[in-house]
């Protein structure tokens, strides 16, 4: 048994669920996010300030999405209420970010400047020209602008310069000896 999915998802005030056909909608503050059911192997119902999930049988098909789908719906509520947010670290002579509308130019030690062009619902600020926090309601497409712009300039093991996430270590190697 799912020790995650046995969990209901709690829904704070001012946050609403709905199921209609194969989309489960969640509405908040923040927006309104939505995604495809599983019919075939979870049960979901919507009741008074939280959604439960149960697994239509034994099998291990449904018990194994059991688990993955209460926490793509926990996502939903979570993005419609709080949001998500990335922090990347520029480190490099040279290197830096500059959030232009909806678009964010890097300057990446490269012949020219890098211009990424942000998706829809996602915002980007830049605090300083060496960090870039991204945001927005949807952690699968906050997760992928930072993979994106990450790409760009991994950091290198034996200086460390390029694009990090905040919080992460830079295994360091040592250089070659004479």
């Amino acid at each position: 048994m799912s020790r995650i999915g046995k969990k209901p998802v709690a829904m704070p005030a001012g946050v609403s669920a709905s199921v209609e056909g194969q989309t489960l909608t969640v509405k908040g503050p923040k927006g309104t996010l939505s995604m495809q059911l599983l019919d075939d192997l979870v049960k979901y119902e919507v009741a008074e300030g939280e959604i439960r999930l149960t697994p239509l049988s034994d099998a291990q098909r449904n018990r194994a999405a059991w688990g993955m789908t209460r926490t793509n719906v926990q996502n939903l509520v979570t993005g419609v209420t709080e949001g998500f947010t990335k922090v990347l670290e520029i480190t490099g002579v040279g290197y830096r970010a500059q959030a232009q509308g909806k678009n964010l130019r890097l300057q990446l030690g490269y012949s020219h400047d890098v211009n990424y062009k942000l998706p829809e619902g996602i915002d980007v600020k830049t605090p300083d020209q060496n960090t870039v926090e991204i945001s927005g309601i949807d952690k699968q497409k906050v997760g992928q602008v930072a993979a994106e712009i990450r790409r760009w300039r991994k950091p290198e093991p034996y200086k460390g310069k390029g694009i990090k996430y905040r919080g992460e270590y830079i295994f360091r190697k040592e250089g070659k000896k004479k």
